[in-house]
């Protein structure tokens, strides 16, 4: 990075472009432009105060072709921005020279490069899943990773305690909402502030209130599979590399490891508060329930009735 701005600002003072201004979007992939460097920047360009924009070469501006062509064949030009990549030799201040042809060729290359590594990086991450490392960076609350061996994981006490509570108080028909009050009202430290009172990284920023339980929180402790002592990898998948929502998969196309690590929850006990939570789910949507719901199978097929 500092190589590139020294390039950089060398190119500008020796053709004379006053007041040099960077945007960075250090370790941001270039698939995307919803980058914050890259979006400051035409926000810049947009409010009329830059004349030049410069980069090493095409692929700092972007790794999608048809977005980078937009940019240097209409954005740029319609806010009267002048557009260079000195590596490429590309100016858009003559748009008939030779190398300014060859543009789109090289985004399309560029393109090619990030597609060809994602889809090694993909192939890597399916062959470790398959092969039952687990996939996921953050270890679930009530485990922390083992110091000889950061793929394994050990019950942490402390935060095993709540995560027991928590399907305690659901077996006994505590809902996800009341479940969070009460561990609120016991100032119970949530997840997150427990992991930084621990010196642990985590992605989420630190809570005012460091007993502030939300009932999503509740729900996704409740629902993670993980807490019976088992891996379970692919739970979530994107599209492509351009579109990075992360979508829930189905549990047909899970990979589930049991017994990689030791058991905070009993399976059985797990699988009974995912029918409490069904059928607290059903007496929300009908308003009612019968008392013999649950209770009841179908003489056909053996399903329970609701």
């Amino acid at each position: 990075m500092s190589s590139q701005k020294a390039m950089l600002l060398q190119y500008a003072r020796e053709h004379h472009f006053p007041n040099p201004t960077f945007f960075v979007d250090d370790g941001v992939s270039g698939v995307t432009y919803d980058r914050p460097g890259f979006q400051a920047m035409l926000a810049e360009i947009e409010a009329g105060r830059v004349a030049v924009a410069i980069a090493k070469d095409l692929s700092r501006l972007g790794r999608n072709s048809a977005l980078t062509g937009l940019y240097t064949n209409f954005t740029f030009p319609q806010n009267g921005v002048r557009f260079i990549a000195i590596n490429d030799n590309y100016d858009t201040i003559d748009p008939n020279r030779v190398d300014n042809d060859f543009a789109g060729i090289k985004n399309w290359f560029n393109e090619f490069y990030a597609r060809d590594t994602s889809r090694k990086i993909r192939a890597v991450q399916k062959a470790k899943g398959e092969r039952g490392v687990p996939l996921t960076t953050n270890v679930p609350y009530g485990y922390v990773k083992d110091l000889e061996n950061p793929c394994r994981w050990v019950v942490d006490p402390v935060a095993a305690d709540v995560v027991k509570r928590i399907f305690d108080l659901c077996m006994k028909g505590r809902g996800p909402m009341q479940i969070a009050n009460q561990l609120k009202a016991d100032k119970v430290l949530t997840p997150s502030a427990y992991r930084a009172l621990q010196g642990i990284k985590t992605p989420n920023k630190k809570p005012e209130d460091p007993c502030d339980w939300h009932s999503s929180t509740v729900v996704a402790i409740l629902e993670r599979r993980e807490y019976t002592g088992c891996t379970v990898n692919f739970k979530t998948y994107t599209n492509s590399i351009w579109d990075k929502k992360q979508r829930d998969n189905p549990l047909e196309k899970q990979a589930i490891f049991p017994n990689t690590h030791e058991a905070i929850i009993e399976e059985a006990v797990f699988e009974k508060v995912q029918q409490v939570r069904q059928q607290r789910h059903r007496n929300t949507r009908t308003g009612r329930s019968s008392i013999f719901s649950g209770l009841v199978y179908c003489a056909d097929c053996g399903e329970k009735l609701y």
